[in-house]
C-alpha cells in the first residue's frame, strides 16, 4: 500500500472513529507531522475525503471534519434501509451455498466478537470491522458491485453515530437476520433490519450529544 493509500485510511478511520472531531478544522502543517505525509498529498487525501462526504472542503479556508446531526443521522439510516432492503432482496433470491458460507463465517465472528465485548468491554474499530462485513456478506449476492460499494460507505458514516455500543439486543438482532437469511425469508429480515436501524437511532438520540 503506497503512502497515500495508508494516509486515507489512517485519516478515514480517524474520522469515523473521532479521534478527529466532527466539525474540527484540519491544519495541514498538524497534520504533515501526524500522518508523516507532504502537504500535497494531504491535499489530495482530503479532497477524496470530501467527494466521500467525510470532508467539507472550505475554499480557500481549508478543510474540517463533516459535522454530525440529528438529521444527518436520520438521512443516513432512511439510506441504510433503502439500500440494504434493495440488496438483501437480490442477495437473499440468488445467494447459493457459497454465499450462506460467507454469511454463516461472517456472524460467526461477529457473535464472538460481540460476546467479549459483554465480559471485557467494547472495542469499536473490531466491532465495526466485523459489523460491517456480517452486513457485506448479507448482501454480497446482490449481483451488483456499485451497490455493495454504495452501502459500504454509507455504512462507514453511519458507523460514526454507533461508536457505543447497545448491547444484547445487538445480538439478538444480528442472530435474527442470520435466521432469516438462511431461511431466504426477506420480508422478516427486511423487519429485523429496519428495527435494527432504528434501534440504533434511537439509542444515539437518547445519548443526547447530537443537535
Amino acid at each position: 500500500m503506497s503512502a497515500g493509500d495508508s494516509g486515507y485510511h489512517r485519516i478515514r478511520s480517524d474520522i469515523i472513529f473521532g479521534v478527529l472531531n466532527p466539525s474540527g478544522r484540519l491544519k495541514l502543517d498538524s497534520m504533515k507531522e501526524d500522518y508523516g505525509l507532504s502537504v500535497s498529498t494531504l491535499r489530495e487525501i482530503l479532497n477524496r475525503l470530501a467527494s466521500e462526504g467525510f470532508v467539507v472542503a472550505e475554499g480557500q479556508r481549508g478543510f474540517e471534519v463533516a459535522p454530525v446531526s440529528i438529521q444527518n443521522l436520520r438521512e443516513l439510516a432512511q439510506l441504510r434501509i433503502l439500500l440494504e432492503h434493495h440488496a438483501m432482496t437480490e442477495s437473499f433470491r440468488a445467494g447459493d451455498m457459497e454465499w450462506e458460507g460467507r454469511v454463516v463465517s461472517a456472524h460467526h465472528k461477529l457473535a464472538a466478537t460481540e460476546r467479549a465485548i459483554l465480559t471485557a468491554g467494547d472495542d469499536p474499530e473490531l466491532r465495526k470491522r466485523y459489523d460491517g462485513e456480517f452486513h457485506q456478506a448479507l448482501i454480497s449476492s446482490c449481483g451488483s458491485r456499485e451497490l455493495m460499494q454504495t452501502h459500504s460507505v454509507v455504512f462507514d458514516k453511519y458507523f460514526r453515530y454507533a461508536l457505543q455500543y447497545r448491547g444484547s439486543a445487538t445480538i439478538a438482532q444480528h442472530q435474527a437476520l442470520l435466521d432469516c437469511a438462511l431461511k431466504r425469508d426477506i420480508e422478516g429480515a427486511k423487519s429485523i433490519l429496519t428495527q435494527h436501524i432504528n434501534s440504533c437511532v434511537a439509542h444515539a438520540l437518547a445519548i443526547g450529544t447530537l443537535k
